[in-house]
């Protein structure tokens, strides 16, 4: 009988299928190697197939597109619950096939190559990133041995260190001298690379129109614009705003029971690193509020800031920039700041 429905366990080298039919019986199982998928997936009827949303799971789903099936990807915490007794591949393979059916099901849009592409720039410069604040964080601490103190911030490393190490009346050692000059010199190759990966993205962000569009909200900037575009795609995807904020982890987190609600603080789901950018856009906004003259005190963040403090402002804002995006990126619009919505009449 014809298969209908198929879900992969997706893997380095081998693959795990399990195929239903129209009547969801089990038709197929099936272990393959990654040199066989391409052969066996020419041969088999255009079907729906489900894959959990992981490594190379959107090549994948590209590869299977093109051959006339139908794909979507899944979260992993969404599969999880279909998995029955003892966790293997083919049991993984059966939950996958299970979850893909379900009307209810929440899925995951296919990434363009040009998106992964983006997300890499990204990726890699975070991580550049993370590694220079190490470095720094380590010739503080080894200098904070002998008695000398770099106050905090990264700026200050360039500036104090090399006049420590040219300073002949601290008494340091020579091979401590010569550690904390080679410390010196990766940091400084690190700030060279997340540097060049900026200036990418930058370079990226100006020949997209979308990208360029989102950069013109208050709190949203060239590297923020265009992990956005990467990382959403159709903002279609999306029936409205709350919806991405939501998914971006920016609403509060629910537990309610008994008919009576009690929210929490926001749920933290979601993407970290577009929910850390916009949080941290949020927060220079608020900083410059701050600075601005009495005739913008009654702007919204104002407004916010009057009654709640620094930090919950910030959410507030982030989740407010989340929705804006989210309409100028699904309804082709500008932003405007003196835009008011238009309210429906009775």
């Amino acid at each position: 009988m014809k298969v209908t429905t198929l879900g992969i366990d997706l893997a380095k080298n081998v693959f795990q299928l399990h195929g239903v039919n129209a009547y969801g019986k089990t038709i197929l199982k099936k272990q393959l190697k990654r040199e066989q998928m391409a052969a066996f997936f020419v041969n088999l009827p255009p079907c729906l197939i489900g894959m959990e949303a992981c490594g190379s799971a959107h090549y994948w789903a590209r590869k299977l597109q093109d051959l006339g099936h139908t794909v979507k990807l899944m979260a992993p915490q969404f599969v999880k619950p279909y998995v029955k007794s003892n966790k293997n591949d083919a049991a993984d393979a059966e939950a996958i096939c299970e979850a893909v059916a379900r009307p209810n099901m929440r899925f995951v849009p296919i990434k363009s190559v040009e998106q992964q592409s983006v997300l890499a720039l990204h990726t890699v410069r975070q991580s550049f990133v993370k590694a220079r604040t190490a470095q720094a964080n380590q010739i503080r601490g080894l200098l904070a041995e002998v008695g000398l103190i770099i106050p905090q911030g990264i700026g200050h490393i360039a500036r104090r260190v090399p006049e420590l190490l040219e300073d002949a009346s601290n008494e340091l050692p020579g091979t401590f001298r010569l550690l904390i000059q080679r410390l010196l010199d990766h940091l400084k190759v690190l700030d060279t690379q997340v540097d060049e990966l900026e200036t990418q993205i930058v370079k990226w962000h100006r020949s997209s129109a979308l990208s360029s569009k989102l950069a013109g909200v208050p709190g949203i900037g060239p590297i923020t614009a265009s992990a956005l575009v990467a990382t959403i795609g159709d903002a279609k995807n999306f029936d409205n705003g709350r919806q991405v904020s939501a998914w971006l982890g920016l609403v509060p987190r629910q537990h309610s029971s008994g008919g009576k609600q009690n929210l929490l603080g926001i749920s933290k789901r979601g993407d970290t690193y577009l929910r850390t950018l916009l949080i941290h856009g949020a927060r220079s906004v608020i900083h410059w509020q701050s600075k601005r003259a009495e005739t913008d005190a009654c702007s919204w963040v104002a407004g916010v800031l009057a009654r709640r403090n620094k930090n919950v402002a910030a959410v507030a804002l982030a989740n407010k920039n989340a929705r804006i995006v989210w309409a100028l990126m699904a309804y082709d619009r500008e932003f405007r700041s003196d835009y008011v919505a238009a309210r429906a009449t009775p």
